[in-house]
C-alpha cells in the first residue's frame, strides 16, 4: 500500500491503523508473523512405536538364542582348553596331570568328586591315584560350576581324564572309565541353530588325550550324539 504508514497492529489478522498521504487514518488487514511449531504429531508417534515393536519382536528371540549359544560355546571351550593345558603341563613337568570333576573346585582343599556340572580342577597327580591329597599335588586350574541351564553328560558318568608324564592319556585308571565323550546341552536339546550349528556341543577325547569340540549339527548326529 504505497504511501501508507502503519501505526499499530493487534491480533493474528489485525485491523491496522495507517495514515494515508493526507495524514488521515485508514484501516487495512495484516497478518502477524507466526512461530514454527516443532514436535511429533500423534500419528508420527504411533508409527514410531509400531516400528519399534516390530523390531523388538524380531530382535529379542534372536538375542536370547545368541546368549544361549554364547554360554554353550564358553563352557565347551573351557573344557577343551582344560584338556590342552593338562596335556601340555604333563609333558612339560613329566608328571601325571589329572582333570577331574569337583564339587568344591574353588576351595583351597578342592578335591575330586561330583559331576562336571559342579565344576572341575586340573591338578598334579603325583601318585596317579586320581585323588588330590597333600600340598604338592597343587591345583593348576579350577573351573567353577557351569550355568544351571547347561548340563555336561559324559560317557558312563566318567568324571576324570588323566595324562601320563609323556603327555599321553593314561586310559582307564583303576577300572574307572576315563572321559571320552561329553555332550554339553541346555533346555533346547539337540537341534539346528543358526548357520547349521547345533544347539548343543560334543567334546570328544581320544585315548591319547587329544580333545576336539564338535558344533556342527550333522556331525554330532552322525556320531550318535544326543541330549537326554
Amino acid at each position: 500500500m504505497d504511501g501508507l504508514r502503519p501505526t499499530a497492529c493487534r491480533g493474528y489478522f489485525a485491523a491496522c491503523r495507517i495514515l494515508n498521504k493526507q495524514g488521515l487514518p485508514s484501516l487495512y488487514i495484516a497478518s502477524m508473523d507466526t512461530a514454527n511449531q516443532r514436535g511429533f504429531t500423534i500419528y508420527e508417534l504411533l508409527i514410531t512405536m509400531l516400528i519399534i515393536g516390530i523390531v523388538l519382536s524380531i530382535a529379542l528371540p534372536n538375542f536370547s538364542g545368541f546368549t544361549k549359544n554364547s554360554r554353550m560355546t564358553s563352557v565347551a571351550n573351557d573344557l577343551h582348553s582344560s584338556f590342552q593345558l593338562a596335556r601340555s603341563e604333563a609333558a612339560r613337568s613329566k608328571s601325571n596331570i589329572t582333570i577331574c570333576a569337583s564339587s568344591n573346585p574353588m576351595d583351597a582343599a578342592a578335591a575330586c568328586g561330583g559331576s562336571f556340572d559342579d565344576g572341575w580342577i586340573i591338578f598334579v597327580d603325583l601318585n596317579g591315584d586320581l585323588a588330590r591329597a597333600g600340598p604338592e599335588e597343587n591345583v593348576l586350574r579350577a573351573h567353577p560350576a557351569i550355568p544351571d541351564s547347561i548340563n555336561i553328560i559324559t560317557n558312563g558318568g566318567a568324571d576324570y581324564f588323566s595324562f601320563a608324564p609323556s603327555g599321553l592319556g593314561r586310559g582307564n585308571v583303576g577300572g574307572n572309565p576315563a572321559l571320552s565323550i561329553a555332550m554339553i546341552c541346555d533346555e533346547r536339546g539337540l537341534d539346528v541353530a543358526e548357520g547349521g550349528r547345533a544347539t548343543a556341543r560334543r567334546l570328544v577325547a581320544t585315548p591319547i588325550g587329544r580333545a576336539t569340540v564338535i558344533s556342527n549339527y550333522d556331525d554330532i548326529v552322525a556320531a550318535g550324539g544326543d541330549c537326554p
